[in-house]
């Protein structure tokens, strides 16, 4: 008599923190692939990205939003409300805090109304490789140790998240590792690129946006634009003689050939969106949802 399948469970785990702590890189491990931007630099993440895993009977849908931190201007603003968002519609919260920077803060401090989530949360302590190895560093029951370099903690994460799934059918195909479309991490790579090689505040003031994608041409042909809030950005961002932006398109290309295993002439443009960290047109022209203004 053959058995019946076990039931699928399925559900939202976002991997909530300040900024800094560890969750793109997480996010990426835990994947299994490269999907978020790294950066030494934080607040690198700026709208969701979202990371399918799935593993047996349950499917497991890691969403990394940017920190939860205190807004200073309309961006932040923004990357925060999205944030707020996705953990008030978690199935699962994985808490992110470095181990190196124990006590952990409850995570109702990080939140608007000061009241932890009603869902199963689970703490965990990353860059757990930094701390002293000659120490003895003991994790309560609702806690794990992490490290995504080494991969520590990292089958015992993915135990609990997969335990504690709700019930349901598969949201996804089990061999989807994304639901955003190629052009947003298009655009997140080249992000990326400007992150890694411009220098102090500039990559801050930096968005991209995707402006062609040709389907079906080899290689295949992309133009993707960066902007500077200011004009006098434009020319640090394409460096003398065209140095600067040349080698953020070298390394743009290679991460997004990596990730569609296709090659790719990539082409990019500097052009001037003023201000655009200040304005709601342009940030919602960027993806962002932000709400409209009141009348007095």
């Amino acid at each position: 008599m053959s058995s019946s399948p076990a039931p699928t469970r399925c559900g939202t785990i976002v991997l909530a923190g300040q900024p800094n702590v560890g969750k793109s890189t997480l996010l990426n491990a835990l994947v299994g692939e490269p999907l978020a931007i790294v950066s030494t630099k934080p607040q690198s993440t700026r709208l969701p990205v979202i990371g399918l895993r799935t593993e047996g009977a349950a499917q497991m849908i890691f969403v990394d939003p940017a920190g939860l931190l205190d807004p200073r201007y309309p961006l932040q603003q923004a990357m925060r409300t999205e944030a707020l968002d996705v953990v008030r519609q978690a199935d699962l919260i994985l808490y992110l805090h470095p181990a190196p920077l124990r006590p952990v803060p409850p995570l109702a401090t990080l939140l608007p109304d000061g009241a932890a989530p009603r869902v199963p949360t689970l703490t965990v302590l990353t860059k757990a490789d930094q701390l002293d190895p000659g120490a003895v560093h003991a994790a309560t029951p609702d806690q794990v140790l992490a490290s995504a370099p080494s991969r520590t903690g990292l089958a015992e994460i993915l135990h609990w998240c997969a335990k504690h799934l709700p019930p349901g059918p598969f949201r996804y195909d089990p061999d989807d590792l994304s639901a955003q479309p190629v052009r947003f991490f298009v655009a997140e790579f080249v992000r990326e690129a400007a992150f890694a090689h411009l220098g102090a505040e500039l990559p801050y003031a930096i968005a991209a946006e995707v402006d062609e994608f040709r389907e079906g041409s080899s290689p295949l042909y992309i133009r993707t634009v960066l902007y500077t809030e200011r004009e006098s950005q434009k020319g640090m961002v394409v460096g003398r003689g065209g140095t600067m932006i040349k080698r953020i398109g070298t390394d743009a290309r290679r991460r997004i050939e990596a990730f569609l295993g296709t090659p790719v002439y990539l082409e990019l443009r500097v052009k001037t969106l003023p201000k655009w960290r200040s304005r709601a047109a342009a940030l919602r022209r960027l993806g962002f949802r932000v709400p409209p203004t009141r009348s007095p």
